[in-house]
């Protein structure tokens, strides 16, 4: 791996400060929190930032807001439904407007795109054709992530998105990958250089994040309060838990808990269906998307956390951001035993056999039986998010792949501003 970058490796020493575009297509900013912490760096670090990326439902929903010196340009997006037709008009929709805010925000030195889905390399492209550099921000394997949300096999659509992110690997001049799996794929699949993939892990912001005193009355007369945090799809098992808890109920005889699933998805109708049918609804509550504060409470109160995404070919390799939140918040976690997940966790977790749900119901009526256990996995996860795990790491990491993209290249974009101003004697 490439070795650490400064502040002025990244902005070019004394000279002018750069310029960096980060695209970003399937969530809103700042509600991304990896996107916002890799921005708030480089501004840190003398970088110009702006961000393209959609219009958030609730949050996020200025067409173009400064927030802390980042400066962010938004647009309308429906969520694809109906199937690939769904997906089509989405993505092209997304396409477009990533075109006409990007030529309206001008030249750039580093245009930053983050996946999903594949596509965002087109407008990438074009940039590179004015002199940018292009990171290549991979968030997720695309095509493990169709495989393991739509279980339709390696059919022409998965042939084709094999092909973007093919296209994708070859247009990037730097590759940021998530953890150790994924560098492994830019390496093999997309035949990148090792000294142009940079492992920037997601962290938790340590300093949003932060225990609050506990509150009984957020267990509902239980004596114990199970948690589970995250986006609600396909892939994320959530039906995993809710059917492991029925076997915990009716295989180890504990009703002795209440449990709260906070977050929302695609299939967050589904699981609330799922939990009535299975007799859980006096026990299981469902609170949507909540703001920071009220998170802080659920996990501070929480005795055990749930990390139940299933093994697929996605899961094993990705790095749950839920398990880091878990871990910053001092709290155990049952997991399925997956690659990494138990990078991430370590013994901060107990790992049940994969897709086992009988084992994952075991593992918490272990942790409940013993607090001294779960005190301590909760301070061993503290001490890994605070350490090598820690958001200072990924922002060495961040910038030594900056200055590996832009080399010791002048800054195109100021440059090419200055030109621009220049004109022409009649």
């Amino acid at each position: 791996m490439p070795g650490d970058a400064s502040s002025s490796d990244a902005v070019g020493g004394d000279g002018p400060a750069r310029r960096a575009l980060v695209l970003v297509e399937n969530l809103s900013v700042p509600f991304d929190r990896r996107v916002w912490q890799e921005c708030t760096t480089l501004r840190d670090a003398g970088w110009t930032v702006d961000v393209i990326c959609p219009l958030g439902s609730k949050r996020d929903t200025e067409r173009e807001v400064v927030i802390d010196g980042v400066r962010i340009h938004r647009y309308p997006l429906h969520a694809a439904t109906g199937g690939p037709a769904g997906y089509l008009r989405e993505y092209g929709s997304a396409l477009w407007h990533t075109a006409r805010l990007a030529h309206k925000v001008g030249p750039v030195d580093v245009v930053h795109a983050c996946n999903p889905p594949d596509l965002l390399f087109l407008p990438a492209l074009w940039l590179k054709r004015r002199g940018a550099r292009f990171v290549f921000d991979q968030h997720d394997l695309v095509p493990e992530l169709y495989l393991s949300r739509f279980d339709r096999g390696e059919d022409l659509l998965y042939r084709a998105v094999c092909a973007l992110e093919r296209l994708t690997y070859r247009a990037a001049d730097v590759v940021l990958a998530t953890n150790e799996s994924y560098r492994d794929v830019a390496l093999r699949r997309g035949g990148k250089r090792p000294e142009d993939v940079f492992v920037v892990r997601s962290a938790p912001d340590t300093d949003r994040f932060q225990p609050v005193p506990p509150e009984p009355e957020l267990k509902r007369g239980k004596p114990h309060l199970l948690c589970y945090l995250g986006v609600m799809g396909p892939q994320d098992g959530v039906d995993y838990a809710l059917r492991s808890l029925a076997k915990l109920r009716d295989e180890f005889g504990r009703t002795d808990w209440h449990a709260v699933f906070v977050g929302g998805g695609d299939t967050f109708d589904a699981m609330v269906e799922l939990s009535g049918r299975l007799g859980l609804s006096e026990q299981v509550q469902f609170t949507g998307r909540v703001p920071d504060a009220d998170l802080a409470r659920y996990l501070s109160t929480a005795d055990v956390c749930l990390s139940p995404d299933p093994r697929n070919p996605l899961n094993d390799v990705s790095t749950m951001n839920k398990v880091l939140e878990y871990m910053v918040m001092g709290r155990p976690m049952v997991s399925f035993d997956l690659r990494e997940a138990r990078v991430s966790a370590g013994d901060a977790a107990v790992y049940a056999p994969a897709n086992d749900e009988s084992g994952f119901a075991g593992l918490i009526a272990q942790l409940l039986d013993d607090p001294e256990k779960r005190a301590w996995m909760g301070k061993l996860g503290q001490e890994r998010v605070n350490g090598p795990l820690s958001w200072r790491n990924s922002q060495r990491a961040l910038l030594a792949a900056y200055a590996a993209a832009c080399g010791d290249r002048a800054p195109v974009a100021a440059g090419r501003r200055k030109r621009a101003g220049r004109r022409p004697l009649r």
